[in-house]
C-alpha cells in the first residue's frame, strides 16, 4: 500500500472563541462531567502546532471520546480532534507491520487487516477508538497475560510539539518520550502517526469457552488454569449475595486454527433509540438481567465456534449504547489489585458495592499478567483488574465512588484514568508516583481536566 502524503498545501485558519457562539458538544462516553471546549479538527501532521494559534487555557488531543472520565476533556479549553487524520500509510505483508495516521481507528484497521489474514495484537472491549488514543491511553484486552499492552506492540511512531519540534519515538530514539507518551494519556504532545505490529490470523472464528463459576476462588482456579489460552475475561454478578455471590461466567478462547474466509465485518445497524428515565437501572432490573445472563448458559461449561466480533466486541453491535444510563451519564470504576491482595481485596469491594445498593449493568472481571509495559504511566499491573459501570445517582454514586477508590489504596491497587472522574490529587499521587518524572515530559501547552484535576496545578513544575 503506498504511502499518503502527510503534508497540506494550505493552512486552515483558526481563531480564538469571542464567547458569542455556542461551542460544540464534545462528550467523554461516560457523559459525565460536561464541559465546554473549543473544537479544531486536524487533518495533516502541519496543522499542528499551527493548530494553536489564539488559544487560551490549554489544549488537549483527543480521539472518538471514548474515554469514560475527563481524561478527554478539557473544560473552557481547545481540544485537537485528530479523527481527520485518519490515513493507511504503508503495509508489510512479512512482518505485519502497519503504519497509520493516529486518527485511524481500531475499526478502520480491522476492516483493512482481516480481509489480509491479520488482526490487532491487543484490543480493548470497543474496535471505535483511535490508534493514538490506544497509545495514549495504554489500552489493554483479554490477552494481557500473554501480550501485554497496545505499547508492547508499537515499535515506533512521530510525536509533534507545540513548538513544532518533531520526535521519532521508538525503545531507543527518544526512548524518554516513546515512554511517556505510551500512557501519557496525550499530554507530551500530538501523535501524528505510528506503526504497530499486527499478529496473522487464518480464520475470523475463535475457539470458544463459557464456563460458569461460584465466587472468587473458582474464578482464581479457572485462571491458573487458563494461562496458556491468550484471551480469559469473565463476566461477574455484583448483584447476588449469600451463595450465589460473585457468580460469573469465565469466558476463554484462541483464534481458529482451521482456515476459514477472512471478510470485512458488517456494520452495525441497532442504535439505542432513547435516553431511558434513570430509575430504570435499579438493583431489580439489574439483578433480573443477571440472574437470566448467568442462566442462559444452560450447561455449566460450554464450547464452540464464535466470530471475533460478539467475542471482542458484543457491546459495538448497539451504537450509542451508553444512552442507556440516562441524561446524567454513567461513572466507570475500574481498578488493578496486585496478586498480594487481590483476592482479598476484590471480596470486600465486591461487597461494598452489593451493601450500596447501586447496581453495575457491565461487570468486568479478569487477571492482568506480568509482562511490562513500556508506559511510563500505564496502568496493568500483575493481579485482579475489575470494572464497574453505574448510572449516576449523585445522592449515592460519588460517595460510593470515594470509598471504593479509597480501599483501592487500601490494598495497593491503582485506578484507570481512561476510566476515570473522581480520583482526587492524593490518591493520583499514591497510585502513579512516578507522576511527578511524567510531568518533566508533559508538552506545557497541553492539559486535561483530569489532569488539573489529580495535580492541582502542580503537572508542569
Amino acid at each position: 500500500m503506498a504511502a499518503t502524503d502527510s503534508g497540506s498545501s494550505t493552512q486552515p485558519s483558526y481563531k480564538a472563541s469571542d464567547g458569542k457562539h455556542q461551542r460544540p458538544a464534545f462528550e467523554s462516553w461516560g457523559r459525565y462531567p460536561e464541559y465546554e471546549a473549543d473544537i479544531r479538527d486536524l487533518h495533516w501532521q502541519s496543522d499542528f502546532p499551527h493548530a494553536m494559534e489564539g488559544v487560551h487555557n490549554g489544549a488537549l488531543p483527543v480521539g472518538m471520546g471514548r474515554s469514560y472520565g475527563d481524561v478527554c476533556l478539557l473544560k473552557d479549553g481547545t481540544l485537537l480532534r485528530t479523527t481527520g487524520m485518519d490515513r493507511l500509510l504503508a503495509f508489510d505483508t512479512t512482518t505485519g507491520l502497519l503504519t497509520a495516521e493516529a486518527g485511524v481507528t481500531l475499526a478502520q484497521i480491522l476492516d483493512f487487516a482481516v480481509p489480509r489474514g491479520f488482526f490487532l495484537p491487543v484490543t480493548p472491549g470497543t474496535k471505535y477508538v483511535t490508534l493514538g488514543g490506544a497509545i495514549a491511553n495504554d489500552i489493554h484486552g483479554k490477552n494481557h497475560h500473554i501480550a501485554g499492552t497496545f505499547g508492547n506492540h508499537v515499535t515506533q511512531f512521530e510525536l509533534v510539539r507545540s513548538d513544532g519540534a518533531q520526535m521519532l519515538c521508538t525503545p531507543t530514539e527518544n526512548p524518554d518520550f516513546y515512554a511517556a507518551t505510551i500512557g501519557g494519556m496525550g499530554l507530551t504532545g500530538v501523535i501524528t502517526w505510528a506503526q504497530v505490529r499486527l499478529k496473522p490470523i487464518v480464520s475470523r472464528m475463535v475457539d470458544y469457552q463459557g464456563i460458569q463459576f461460584h465466587g472468587i476462588d473458582e474464578f482464581l482456579d479457572l485462571t491458573q488454569q487458563s494461562q496458556s489460552i491468550e484471551y480469559t475475561v469473565s463476566w461477574i454478578d455484583v448483584t447476588s449475595t449469600g451463595k450465589n455471590f460473585a457468580r460469573g461466567i469465565f469466558m476463554q478462547g484462541d483464534h481458529s486454527q482451521v482456515p476459514a474466509p477472512l471478510k470485512v465485518s458488517s456494520k452495525p445497524k441497532l442504535v439505542f433509540p432513547m435516553e431511558l428515565p434513570g430509575w430504570a437501572l435499579n438493583g431489580t432490573t439489574v439483578g433480573l438481567f443477571n440472574t437470566l445472563f448467568f442462566n442462559k448458559q444452560i450447561k455449566s461449561r460450554v464450547s464452540t465456534l464464535q466470530d471475533y466480533e460478539p467475542f471482542f466486541y458484543p457491546l459495538d453491535a448497539v451504537l450509542k449504547w451508553n444512552k442507556m444510563y440516562g441524561k446524567r451519564g454513567l461513572l466507570q470504576f475500574q481498578y488493578a489489585i496486585p496478586w498480594e491482595y487481590a483476592r482479598e481485596g476484590t471480596i470486600a469491594i465486591l461487597q461494598e458495592v452489593a451493601k450500596s445498593g447501586l447496581a453495575s449493568f457491565l461487570a468486568v472481571l479478569k487477571a492482568f499478567g506480568d509482562v511490562p509495559s513500556p508506559g511510563m504511566m500505564s496502568f496493568p499491573k500483575p493481579g485482579i483488574t475489575l470494572a464497574l459501570d453505574f448510572p449516576i445517582k449523585p445522592e449515592k454514586s460519588f460517595a460510593l465512588f470515594d470509598r471504593l477508590a479509597a480501599m483501592t489504596h487500601e490494598f495497593g491497587g491503582r485506578l484507570y484514568p481512561a476510566k476515570d472522574a473522581r480520583m482526587t490529587a492524593p490518591q493520583f499521587r499514591a497510585f502513579y508516583p512516578q507522576w511527578e518524572r511524567f510531568a518533566r515530559y508533559k508538552d506545557r501547552a497541553l492539559t486535561s481536566s483530569f489532569w488539573e484535576r489529580v495535580t492541582e496545578g502542580e503537572g508542569d513544575r
